[in-house]
């Protein structure tokens, strides 16, 4: 039904459309939830660009949108070191971004610190030579 949405959105009013930039957003989280991670990420990299030249590299969307990517990053079983790096570089940048543009009472920013710490364990995890090993 996102898919549609999302679909519908950009053939009324364009990807440039803050509401088709969140449909998007809503469509990604939705294929998040379902693990189906490289869809997330192919959607995704189209879309950043647009909701950054459109609305701005500080508007909660954009942030949102690149807090979305990054998940499906690092919690992607295929996730590659370099995935996992992009992913930690990616949300302290937003989550810096974040904490100064909306505040460090924002609910979100407690969101993207989550990430930021979930994402750094897992590429700790990865680096770090396994005792068993």
């Amino acid at each position: 039904m996102l898919r549609d949405v999302y679909s519908g959105r950009l053939k009324l009013h364009g990807k440039e459309d803050r509401d088709s930039i969140k449909a998007a957003g809503n469509y990604a989280t939705t294929l998040g939830n379902l693990k189906r991670y490289d869809e997330v990420k192919s959607l995704l990299r189209k879309t950043i660009p647009v909701a950054r030249r459109v609305l701005g590299e500080n508007d909660d969307l954009t942030l949102t949108m690149k807090a979305i990517y990054t998940y499906a990053l690092y919690t992607d079983p295929s996730a590659t070191l370099d995935d996992l790096r992009e992913s930690v570089t990616t949300l302290e940048e937003t989550t810096r971004t974040a904490r100064r543009v909306l505040g460090g009472a924002h609910p979100q920013l407690r969101v993207y610190e989550r990430f930021l710490r979930n994402a750094r364990a897992a590429l700790a995890a990865r680096e770090t030579p396994s005792a068993n090993a």
